[in-house]
């Protein structure tokens, strides 16, 4: 899920960046949203990015190819024997190809989450304190749709500049920002109950079988 979100985000990227034309970036680190162009919705909206590729169609044809291809590798292949390598890789790409800055630690996140599919989680195990963990594997869900909502608040306002009640520019941002900040915090956690729920799962299936 997270995946498909990371490639839907880096194609939103390069569907402004097309739109921007066939013209120079004048540099790699860009403004995937023109500032001062017609679809500019606030003045903030910039949706900063870097690229290799100096041309704004071009990077931008490539952003919404390499998004959708990590999508569906997301979608089909995750579980695969090189599922977190691949994924990686192709975030690395799209990364290089103006995708977006703020996507970059959930995808090493991801990719370093896909690792322990299927995996003893053994650290886990020793590090999380039985009622803790106890209390975590009931939460995973709900702070994955916390972190869904507050992911997609952050990147509604960075795009378009509106939250209720708020209209300042610098506030506008802050609330940007800090909804992303704690959508990083809800998907550490969740990550984490996702483990202690496989931890949790694992030994009463062993208890079962025992008795």
């Amino acid at each position: 899920m997270l995946g498909v979100l990371i490639g839907v985000s880096g194609g939103i990227h390069g569907f402004f960046e097309v739109l921007q034309g066939y013209r120079s970036t004048d540099g790699f680190f860009i403004y995937a949203i023109g500032k001062g162009n017609s679809w500019t919705v606030w003045t903030e909206g910039s949706e900063g990015a870097f690229t290799l590729v100096q041309n704004f169609l071009v990077t931008g044809i490539l952003a919404i190819v390499v998004g959708g291809l990590l999508a569906v590798w997301s979608v089909f292949y995750i579980r695969t024997k090189w599922g977190s390598l691949v994924f990686l890789l192709i975030g690395i790409c799209l990364f290089l190809v103006g995708g977006g800055v703020a996507q970059v630690p959930f995808i090493v996140l991801t990719a370093a989450v896909i690792t322990r599919i299927d995996k003893p989680l053994n650290w886990w195990r020793k590090h999380l304190p039985k009622n803790l963990r106890f209390t975590l594997s009931k939460l995973p869900f709900w702070l994955f749709a916390g972190f869904l909502v507050l992911f997609s608040i952050a990147f509604e306002v960075s795009i378009f500049g509106f939250f209720p009640t708020v209209t300042e520019p610098s506030a506008l941002l802050t609330v940007s920002w800090s909804a992303l900040g704690f959508a990083t915090v809800l998907l550490l956690a969740s990550t984490v109950g996702a483990f202690a729920r496989d931890i949790e799962h694992n030994e009463n299936v062993l208890l079962a079988v025992k008795n």
